[in-house]
């Protein structure tokens, strides 16, 4: 039998399942564009400006109302960058999701699943330049949304006789007492796992980085004239470790922060105090015992599905202060169903 017999083969049983499922098939782009300033005076090496545009489009299979798979591709320019695209990462995954529960397993964006991360523990420049998941994530959420919390691994780098193996694993969660009250507790964990290449080089040791925060918040959101108005105050702890070099080490701080915004207008002031905690994936700021983040922010337009936004970033360390200046232009087309195929 030849490969026109097998193709012919495979595409009978696609449709047949597809006929037998109801499925349907849908379509997603989203598109970023940014310009990032950053002028740091502590950080001179990170002193650099990001600019340039992501594009992401994929295609969804439906299997049935709990069940897809999705494939895709999600590309970056620099602006005046050549070649034209600096990296295009696939999209491929398996997606269940129901009141309950949310699995994805694949490659898959983090939008919308990780990105409420706090930047100590999770930089923003990931949006930028890693904004897909390379593994698994799970979330649980009650029937009266009191409580979540989501676990999650990311794969980095795959072990080659070259090249390290390291994967960020994490959780964060959130619980409110009164699912209609203010009040509420979230916590935030992650941890990167640096280990040697499969031939191993000399005085090269496993690595172990991460942290956690534990929060305690206010959310008056739509309880005042303002339109969001929060307060969260907690504890930071930085995990590091050179496996047979030294002992874990453990960092610890105060943070809290504060976010309030009316009509296109947003405040963000963010405080943290204690030891300074090293995070390879965290913001490098929270190296310092003491640091201050202000954010101005202005939502310049916003139409359907397409926002634009900038900020203007003042940062404080003892010592220095460094300002940041952002815009960023968003767009998403949201899951449009293109085919149904019914019984």
């Amino acid at each position: 039998m030849n490969k026109k017999f097998y193709l012919s083969l495979i595409f009978t049983f696609l449709i047949s399942g597809l006929a037998l499922a109801q499925t349907s098939v849908d379509i997603n782009f989203n598109g970023l564009g940014f310009l990032d300033n950053r002028e740091y005076k502590d950080f001179v090496a990170r002193s650099r400006t990001y600019s340039g545009t992501r594009t992401a489009l994929d295609l969804g299979l439906n299997v049935d109302s709990l069940n897809s798979f999705v494939v895709g591709a999600n590309a970056i320019h620099e602006f005046g960058a050549i070649p034209y695209f600096l990296k295009v990462d696939p999209v491929a995954y398996y997606k269940f999701n129901n009141q309950n529960w949310r699995f994805n397993i694949g490659e898959f964006p983090r939008e919308g699943l990780i990105d409420n991360y706090p930047r100590a523990l999770l930089n923003d420049t990931l949006q930028y330049y890693r904004p897909n998941m390379e593994g698994m994530f799970l979330r649980f959420i009650t029937n009266n949304k009191s409580f979540t919390e989501s676990l999650w691994i990311d794969w980095v780098s795959r072990q080659t006789d070259t090249q390290r193996e390291e994967f960020l694993v994490g959780f964060e969660g959130k619980y409110k007492p009164d699912p209609y009250g203010p009040f509420y507790i979230a916590n935030y964990f992650v941890l990167l796992h640096d280990a040697g290449a499969a031939i191993l080089l000399p005085n090269d040791h496993i690595m172990d980085n991460g942290g956690f925060q534990v929060r305690a918040g206010l959310d008056f959101s739509h309880k005042t004239f303002l339109d969001s108005l929060s307060i969260e105050a907690g504890e930071m702890t930085g995990l590091e470790r050179t496996r047979g070099v030294d002992q874990l080490q453990t960092p610890t701080g105060v943070v809290a922060s504060v976010y309030l915004s009316y009509w296109r207008l947003a405040i963000f002031n963010e405080f943290y105090h204690g030891k300074g905690v090293n995070l390879m994936y965290g913001d490098s700021f929270y190296e310092k015992s003491t640091y201050d983040r202000l954010d101005f922010i202005i939502t310049a337009f916003k139409a359907n599905r397409l926002k634009g936004q900038f900020t203007f970033t003042a940062h404080r360390t003892p010592g220095y202060t460094s300002n940041q200046e952002a815009f960023k232009l968003t767009y998403d087309l949201g899951r449009k169903v293109i085919a149904r195929f019914n019984d």
